[in-house]
């Protein structure tokens, strides 16, 4: 696809690209050291308990780095997807280059298809670099080689991110294509972004409290309303993405669901395979592919509709 070329070649060699490489990268190298820092310690315990350690590298956090690789990445790849996708279209009308462009001897749709899959490209090769930078300083800082199971379930989170960088792509140019202006389309894409990550606890919690209410005279509605409140947060791709790096990443999580604390007391501390761990967060990552189609789908369809003056 000639738009998609032209795309990822404009997209490499732009500024935003190298500053996104760049903050990933240091921040990166600087959670992994961190990490490592604190690894150090407990990696003989965790050897000799049958505990993956490399895949701690990703998952602990240690003083000065307040947090994980994982907690980092979750945090920042909706913003990643809008910075790639909240211009795609609105920048081009607002330039004056949208009516040239789709003037050229191309189908229409390639415009859009094009740019979705030149920033995901871009995206996912800057993911896979970041990741293997991880890799690499953990290896040489730790000595730890990892197993063929961490590897395979390292390239699945990997996946898992790519699909939610989509989620937030597609969403941000269904918001470019919608509103004409830029920064609106940015303002509305950062504003649903934030909605979900910073106020999307107590938005769970108050859509579970109408659904199932509390009774304090009844134990049982408590236990109702704490599933209708996972439920409703399973809606959100800022949930799914939490859950499926969890089970990836943290080999003993054995359930996504509801634990009673009867549960926590019967289980026994082991880790689950790697097919058994793709199996419990399956249904997220068809989810997550589900609502990148569907975003993308409304934003295909409006665009193919929009009528573009000169």
């Amino acid at each position: 696809m000639d738009v998609a070329r032209k795309e990822m070649t404009d997209h490499l060699l732009s500024g935003r690209f190298i500053a996104l490489l760049f903050i990933l990268g240091l921040v990166a190298v600087g959670t992994v050291y961190g990490a490592a820092s604190g690894l150090r310690d407990a990696a003989q315990d965790a050897t000799e308990s049958g505990i993956s350690v490399f895949l701690r590298l990703f998952t602990v956090n240690a003083d000065p780095i307040p947090f994980s690789f994982m907690t980092f990445l979750g945090f920042l790849l909706p913003a990643v997807g809008i910075a790639y996708g909240f211009d795609s279209i609105s920048g081009e009308r607002s330039r004056g280059t949208l009516p040239r462009l789709v003037s050229q001897p191309i189908h229409r749709d390639d415009v859009i298809n094009g740019k979705f899959v030149a920033g995901l490209a871009v995206i996912g090769v800057t993911l896979t670099v970041i990741i293997m930078i991880v890799s690499g300083v953990g290896i040489l800082t730790l000595g730890v080689v990892p197993e063929v199971s961490d590897v395979f379930r390292l390239l699945t989170w990997l996946v898992a991110s790519i699909v939610y960088v989509g989620v937030w792509l597609a969403m941000a140019m269904l918001a470019s294509v919608a509103f004409r202006n830029a920064a609106t389309s940015a303002i509305v894409a950062i504003g649903i972004w934030l909605a979900l990550t910073i106020f999307g606890g107590l938005l769970f919690t108050l859509v579970a409290g109408v659904l199932s209410p509390v009774d304090t005279a009844n134990q049982a509605t408590e236990l109702s309303n704490a599933r209708a409140e996972l439920a409703v947060s399973r809606l959100s791709p800022v949930t799914l993405y939490d859950e499926s790096s969890t089970a990836l990443l943290v080999p003993e999580v054995r359930t996504l669901g509801f634990v009673t604390m009867e549960q926590i007391d019967r289980a026994i501390v082991s880790e689950l395979s790697f097919t058994q761990s793709v199996l419990l967060v399956w249904p997220q990552l068809v989810a997550m592919l589900a609502i990148t189609v569907s975003l993308f789908a409304i934003a295909y369809v409006k665009f193919m509709r929009q009528e573009v003056r000169a």
